[in-house]
């Protein structure tokens, strides 16, 4: 018997089944039915994958990070030093070196966007691995969507480091209340006493000097609530 993609199938069928076969074929009837034609049909279809079937071809996934991540870098290799050496691949977009907060010191990674995704791969290829100033550079493509939001946020601004000895001297000249003046002079006492005690159990005759705290008197002010 043959199907409709011209597949050939052989059936064994019993006697009843061939008579009422033959009794509609001379009804006039356009369709045989065939019981399991539909399953015969598709044991003859060829596998997915298999020699009579070809899967489309997938593309590779296009390159579109421009942001590279340098880790690594020696002391010295700053932004301004960066920019030089980089340009030499490309337009470099901007670029940033993470620093400490306090001391404004390098903290030897930072990050780099060009304009192109194509100068980027390149320079992530021949930079990776790169002796310089006896680092190794550690350069890698950082896709679109882990770039985070904040990641450029105040990047052409010059850092400014903290002055800490102005900081410490506002801080030692500020203020106190009566209370925290007294707290201050316990401990300073505390911190004497473990001291002489130190000097005394390493056998060294020496006589401290007594410290004298500084205690402000009270306000002679009287403040009248207003009626």
């Amino acid at each position: 018997m043959t199907l409709r993609d011209g597949s050939t199938v052989l059936l064994q069928m019993g006697t009843k089944a061939k008579k009422a076969m033959i009794k509609k074929s001379k009804k006039g009837s356009s369709k045989l039915s065939v019981p399991g034609h539909k399953k015969a049909a598709a044991d003859f279809l060829p596998l997915e994958g298999g020699p009579g079937h070809e899967l489309p071809e997938q593309e590779p996934p296009k390159n579109t990070g421009t942001v590279l991540y340098i880790g690594r870098i020696p002391h010295g290799f700053y932004e301004n030093e960066m920019e030089g050496f980089f340009k030499q691949f490309g337009a470099v977009k901007r670029l940033r070196i993470a620093r400490n907060k306090k001391t404004g010191k390098s903290k030897h990674f930072g990050f780099i966007e060009f304009e192109s995704p194509e100068v980027a791969k390149i320079v992530a290829e021949c930079m990776h691995n790169h002796l310089l100033f006896e680092h190794i550079l550690q350069v890698h493509v950082v896709p679109p969507e882990h770039v985070h939001p904040k990641l450029w946020k105040g990047v052409n601004r010059l850092y400014k480091p903290l002055d800490r000895v102005q900081i410490e001297r506002k801080r030692q000249n500020k203020e106190r209340t009566l209370e925290k003046q007294k707290k201050l002079v316990e401990g300073i006492g505390k911190r004497d006493q473990k001291r002489r005690k130190r000097i005394e159990a390493a056998g060294i005759d020496y006589e401290c000097p007594e410290i004298v705290g500084i205690s402000r008197p009270a306000s002679k002010k009287i403040r009248f609530d207003e009626e």
